[in-house]
């Protein structure tokens, strides 16, 4: 009777659970699902049956036709593709090499410059604005690309450098040692390691990559022309100025949210993982 109750208690506790995680997915999807849908009707149907899905009555593709004739959202696509894809490389590159260092090597300081590396996770880079912004003139990198990029390196390093150095940690000293009594040279045992901790490589992509995509702070202070505004400021610009066409606002919205969703789905298996390793190995 007893573990009769205890496994009606432990599936009445998941079904709580699942009931939970069902309510929050619904309602984090809910403003998506019901963007993406109006963005495929006439402007009169999007308040005249909002919760509708589109049919041939209501279907239009005029607010797309709109933003791609009369705004710079693919060149803006183009930018914030350069930028993240640039910067999320750099910051796993040398990240992952940083922590390789603090974790196999051993001298005095170790603990120090770990600590001072990754101190940038509790300060806000967007403290040191007016700093950056006199460095980035002085070197001249405003309206550039390049500008960000840097911004983007400094600001995902400090995350990175402490998530893979204790990743790194939990590899046995003896497997590197393997490796150099065979000949092997440090960036050869280097590149053995990473994909052994290519969860925790997965799980950084997705912190880092959403937020530079996402960004709107420095795009809009460092690099706020045309030529080189990121999909997010280009949005906002474009939004200033068809307020009023909803057929284009959410139209607009949507080819900026679809590709990061995308790229979150591709890599949420990674970070499932990393999660997981994690909690396995605490």
């Amino acid at each position: 009777m007893k573990k009769l109750k205890f496994m009606r208690r432990f599936k009445l506790r998941g079904l709580f659970q699942h009931m939970v995680l069902i309510f929050f997915s619904v309602t984090a999807l809910f403003p998506i699902i019901l963007i993406i849908m109006n963005s495929f009707k006439l402007k009169k149907y999007i308040f005249a049956s909002p919760f509708a899905l589109p049919n041939t009555k209501t279907f239009s593709l005029i607010g797309y036709e709109t933003v791609l004739q009369r705004s710079n959202l693919l060149i803006n696509f183009g930018n914030s593709i350069v930028v993240t894809v640039a910067s999320l490389f750099f910051i796993l590159f040398f990240g992952s090499m940083a922590a390789f260092a603090l974790s196999g090597y051993k001298f005095r300081g170790n603990a120090f410059l770990g600590f001072y590396l990754s101190i940038g996770i509790m300060i806000p880079i967007r403290l040191g604005t007016v700093s950056l912004l006199k460095l980035m003139a002085s070197l001249g990198l405003v309206n550039s690309l390049i500008g960000l990029i840097l911004i983007y390196i400094a600001q995902g390093l400090p995350l990175t450098i402490f998530i893979l150095t204790s990743f790194m940690s939990q590899i046995p000293d003896e497997l590197k040692d393997a490796g150099r009594i065979d000949g092997a040279s440090e960036y050869r045992i280097y590149s053995l390691v990473l994909p052994l901790v290519k969860p925790a490589i997965g799980a950084i992509g997705i912190f880092t990559m959403i937020p530079i995509w996402n960004d709107l702070w420095f795009p809009l202070i460092m690099a706020p022309s045309a030529k080189t505004a990121t999909i997010t400021l280009g949005v906002q610009q474009f939004l200033g100025q068809y307020v009023s066409d909803w057929n284009a606002v959410l139209s607009a919205l949507v080819l900026a949210m679809v590709p990061i969703l995308l790229l979150y789905l591709v890599f949420s298996k990674q970070m499932i993982r990393s999660v997981t390793a994690g909690a396995i190995k605490a």
